[in-house]
């Protein structure tokens, strides 16, 4: 099985995006679009910038290489009425069946950056989009101390194996160096690529930031794995100690709710 196939369908992460919806709809108002259009979104998850979109009138194709979250983002499109959005199994890396040049906009929230092979997710992602069009990522910055998940993921790698070579981390794609690069080979010109630093959050009213923890620990794929490892070595809870005084550390909600925020690269590639 694609490896990175079985992590995404490890878990559930419905569970983790139900913290991301408010931001996930505040992303797709950002982008001032005007239907008609067809957007791909891609590395979709379940929904979470896909459902906004189609609610704007957009004609919406999301693409997730995890079939559990396919079909969670069909069942929330049928019970949201929304005809003009469908979710389909796909990989980043090789967009098999999709014509060239077929999307006003290919936008990735978190999703293609976690791909294996960067270059092919920014061929693929150039070729379906029409000329004129435009590319959206959002990725998490390596090490940045304001971003909650590049923190998380840097705490959860000290107890993991270390990765096969020739692996690529995906914090590759929140470097700008990579990101002009990647685009490049494509024949995008610098100049086409723009980046700039935005905030998301993770919002709850109903979880403590331990519950938070818990919710990574049971449903997200890359933690669940860094849990796994740790219970081989007995470091479970000393793991768990650590990310729940992250969670507490980053929180700025002070009525024992989460609002945590999380510095992401915006990244705005111009065809």
């Amino acid at each position: 099985m694609n490896p990175n196939k079985a992590l995404w369908e490890k878990g559930d992460f419905t569970e983790i995006a139900a913290f991301m919806r408010q931001s996930g709809e505040a992303v797709v108002q950002s982008l001032g679009l005007k239907p008609p259009l067809r957007v791909l979104d891609l590395g979709c998850g379940d929904g979470t910038t896909a459902i906004p979109l189609a609610r704007l009138g957009a004609d919406v194709v999301g693409i997730d290489i995890a079939a559990n979250l396919v079909a969670a983002g069909n069942q929330r499109a049928a019970q949201a009425g929304l005809t003009r959005l469908k979710f389909q199994e796909g990989d980043a890396c090789n967009l098999q069946g999709v014509p060239d040049h077929t999307f006003d906009l290919t936008i990735s929230i978190f999703g293609a950056m976690f791909a294996p092979k960067p270059f092919d997710v920014a061929k693929e992602m150039v070729r379906v989009t029409k000329p004129g069009g435009r590319i959206v990522m959002g990725n998490w910055i390596p090490n940045d101390p304001t971003s909650f998940v590049s923190q998380l993921l840097k705490i959860s790698s000290a107890y993991t194996p270390p990765p096969p070579e020739g692996f690529i981390s995906p914090m590759t794609w929140g470097v700008g160096t990579h990101i002009i690069e990647r685009f490049g080979q494509t024949g995008i010109p610098k100049e086409k690529v723009s980046m700039v630093r935005d905030t998301f959050l993770f919002v709850s009213r109903d979880k403590t930031p331990a519950q938070f923890i818990d919710s990574f620990r049971r449903f997200y794929g890359p933690t669940m794995n860094a849990f796994d490892a740790a219970e081989k070595n007995g470091k479970a809870e000393e793991l768990r100690d650590q990310l729940v005084e992250l969670a507490n550390a980053e929180n700025k909600s002070t009525d024992g709710s989460i609002s945590i925020p999380a510095t992401f690269l915006r990244v705005t590639v111009a065809l």
